[in-house]
């Protein structure tokens, strides 16, 4: 899942978890006003490393260890937006930033409406998200469609190292709130070569990862590895030639890019790690349905998590799409 790259372009091989880091660090040292904030973000490196030696690079009064409150850490971010800071505030898992979703929902995302404009928050809400890795409760959460719903938010999902980077230092340069999700499942998965540069990756836009003419299948996040497993096996082992397609942000949602890619294969599969009711593979089917029906060959199936809780380790793998579930849901496109 590499990126194309000049050849003369000075790189890194990176995880995903380190092009975060990576990202922060660059930024940073581009922009004095960026300063980093969460529980255990400093000395310790956060839960995940992922601001791994930040505090000595930068110093404490920019590398900001907050008490335990998701709400202050929230609140404290919205305030030094709105006095011109760009506070990357991070939740050490998504399932504990519903304390912060007044803060997020009623003061970030309103902040220019309210102000009429004479305030922004140019405020990263950051987290860890997703199952996969036997974490206990509240750790696995995909409630990214909270955040989606919500006008005045953008929400970014990386599913490679080269992206996190480049998205997040967009996501930190934008004048707006942006929630930016990091899937955890894939935090080491795999390696990818990251500038060493400054480089940016738009937020709004989706990526092709498979070109494909049978079937346009739609992700993001962990269930993009998942999904281009189950591509390459399909076209493998049963020549069915299925498009991929990494959604990246969720708001805004690159409607064009989904548009296109299913006026050309006429099928669609839409894979989620979040719950069936209500995601954002419901808004990528209501898309469809609105705008491009004459297309359409076949339903659109979606493959996603189970209306449950995220449940503990033993059904952890049965919960998550899979690749054998998502052929499933490929195959039964293909054979309507």
């Amino acid at each position: 899942m590499s990126q194309e790259l000049s050849d003369t372009e000075s790189t890194q091989s990176l995880t995903l978890v380190q092009a975060v880091r990576d990202g922060l660090y660059t930024e940073m040292g581009n922009d004095d006003s960026v300063v980093v904030m969460g529980e255990d973000v400093g000395e310790n490196g956060g839960v995940f490393r992922a601001t791994q030696d930040l505090v000595d690079e930068f110093g404490d009064d920019r590398v900001i260890d907050t008490p335990l409150s998701e709400a202050g850490i929230a609140g404290t971010a919205v305030g030094m937006a709105a006095y011109g800071m760009r506070p990357v505030a991070e939740f050490q898992f998504l399932g504990f930033i519903y304390p912060a979703y007044d803060q997020i929902v009623s003061h970030a995302a309103r902040l220019r409406t309210r102000s009429n404009g004479r305030f922004s928050c140019s405020a990263v809400f950051r987290a860890p998200y997703g199952g996969g890795i036997h974490a206990p409760e509240h750790h696995s959460e995909s409630s990214e469609a909270f955040f989606v719903h919500q006008p005045g938010l953008k929400v970014a999902i990386p599913s490679t190292p080269y992206d996190t980077k480049g998205m997040l230092i967009q996501a930190i340069r934008d004048p707006d709130p942006v929630i930016f999700l990091e899937p955890k499942l894939i935090y080491r998965a795999f390696r990818d070569d990251v500038p060493e540069t400054d480089y940016t990756v738009p937020l709004g836009e989706a990526k092709v990862r498979r070109e494909g003419s049978d079937v346009s299948v739609f992700t993001w996040g962990a269930m993009t590895p998942a999904t281009m497993d189950a591509a390459e096996e399909l076209a493998e082992e049963e020549g069915i030639d299925a498009e991929v397609v990494d959604l990246r942000s969720l708001s805004p949602l690159d409607e064009e890019t989904i548009k296109e890619s299913f006026k050309k294969t006429g099928r669609g599969v839409v894979v989620q790690e979040a719950p069936k009711s209500g995601g954002v593979a419901s808004e990528v089917t209501a898309t469809i349905q609105e705008d491009i029906l004459l297309y359409q060959e076949a339903p659109i199936n979606r493959v996603t998590g189970f209306d449950v809780p995220f449940p503990l380790y033993a059904l952890e793998e049965y919960y998550l799409p899979e690749p054998a579930r998502i052929k499933d849901g490929i195959r039964e496109t293909v054979e309507f």
